[in-house]
């Protein structure tokens, strides 16, 4: 079987307009919270939840807004995510329509430092684990920003799938993150230089 070598100058003419456009979101905290929400899931008999790409935009752009907010006390917001006048632009910008929505849910927390461990207590021993100990709620998307982390917890139905449309059946049918498309077409390169 012949492999196909690809000149390094003509693979980095494709791979250079990827890192400039397409933004690689493997960031570990977030994992970390998303690790030990689902470790808190399985230890109630509930299934984990899946990395949604949409959900994560949207929590990059919120916690984006609430950075400059003070802490509430104690750290947590009394409820989902308070209304923001800038959510439809927000969902715009992650190319979500509006209308599946409605089932999700925003959690943000605010903890200084974002000590990994607090902050999943303040999801799992507050009045967010009401959310976290539903059923309903398949799919996540974490961000951070300053002391904030927030939680875009989505569902199966049409409702709360956070989509866009063809695209994002297109993304979640592929199932690959654009972190593991760099990575893997860094793989290639790295193939073909040696």
């Amino acid at each position: 079987m012949a492999l196909l070598r690809v000149p390094p100058a003509v693979f980095l003419f494709v791979l250079a307009p990827l890192l400039i456009w397409a933004p690689v979101n493997c960031d570990d905290e977030e994992d970390h919270v998303l690790s030990g929400i689902n470790s808190y899931r399985q230890s109630h008999s509930l299934p984990a939840l899946t990395k949604h790409d949409k959900a994560d935009c949207l929590a990059d752009e919120i916690a984006d807004e609430m950075q400059n907010q003070p802490c509430p006390r104690g750290g947590i917001t009394p409820g989902p995510a308070p209304e923001f006048a800038q959510y439809p632009k927000l969902l715009d910008k992650c190319d979500i329509n509006i209308n599946t929505t409605a089932d999700g849910v925003i959690l943000p927390v605010c903890v200084h430092d974002r000590v990994a461990t607090l902050v999943l207590t303040n999801y799992t021993q507050s009045q967010h684990a009401r959310f976290l100990n539903n059923s309903k709620y398949s799919g996540a998307g974490i961000g951070t920003e300053d002391y904030w982390t927030v939680l875009v917890l989505t569902t199966n139905t049409a409702g709360g799938s956070f989509a866009s449309g063809a695209t994002s059946l297109i993304s979640h049918v592929i199932g690959w993150s654009r972190c593991n498309l760099l990575f893997s077409l860094l793989g290639m390169f790295l193939v073909n230089v040696y």
